[in-house]
């Protein structure tokens, strides 16, 4: 099991924090403060705050410091709409997976079936990087790695639920079956639709925490 670096568990902790409302849209990073609440110093703090600017989750002014990008349905909406294209066709490109891969597959998948939060985005990733890991076009899975950094923490606000979870873990339960199958169209077909599967549920979270903002003020 890989375990965690300090960096790594603060920037799940502060994308958390930013998904829940405590880190306000646009709001200021204090470092001295989240350092102390964190209980890290400031060396993994700046790295994990430099890796949620890499993802989208932060921007970085220039003697300002760090501040808090606002989750929006148009940006959901545009990063969201391009996984069930590239995925796709990346797994089209790879081809079956040997026998042992797709073991590995099982294997990984029964390990998320058991997590939430951002244990299971990570493993969530780790899965279809997995499945297209075999792509031989290297362009279109760093367009694939690029956009799981831009969603992450839209899909933590999914995978908090575990009914979500569930859900993940059945359509790439379905995936596998296709492929151990032999049916390549049929694999590619489950998943764009699992890459579908939680647009609705994040956009409604996204009305809500909109209309809850709206409401607040």
């Amino acid at each position: 099991m890989q375990i965690q670096t300090a960096a790594q568990l603060a920037a799940d902790v502060v994308r958390a924090m930013i998904v829940d409302g405590r880190l306000g849209d646009g709001a200021r990073i204090n470092e001295v403060r989240l350092s102390a609440e964190l209980g890290v110093s400031r060396t993994p703090l700046r790295e994990a705050l430099s890796r949620l600017v890499s993802e989208g989750a932060l921007n970085v002014r220039p003697r300002l410091g760090f501040f808090v990008r606002p989750l929006t349905i148009g940006e959901f909406e545009q990063l969201y709409d391009l996984r069930p294209l590239l995925d796709p066709e990346a797994l089209r490109l790879a081809g079956i997976p040997p026998a042992a891969t797709i073991l590995r597959l099982e294997r990984m998948n029964a390990a998320l079936a058991t997590q939430t939060g951002a244990a299971a985005v990570e493993l969530d990733d780790a899965w279809h990087l997995e499945l297209i890991g075999a792509c031989p076009n290297k362009m279109l899975v760093e367009m694939i790695e690029n956009l799981i950094l831009r969603t992450r923490r839209y899909e933590l606000a999914l995978m908090r639920e575990t009914k979500h979870v569930a859900a993940a873990a059945i359509d790439h339960a379905d995936i596998l079956g296709a492929l151990r199958e032999g049916d390549l169209g049929a694999a590619c077909s489950s998943l764009k639709q699992n890459m579908q599967s939680g647009r609705a549920p994040i956009l409604d979270w996204l009305r809500g925490r909109n209309a809850e903002k709206g409401a607040k003020r």
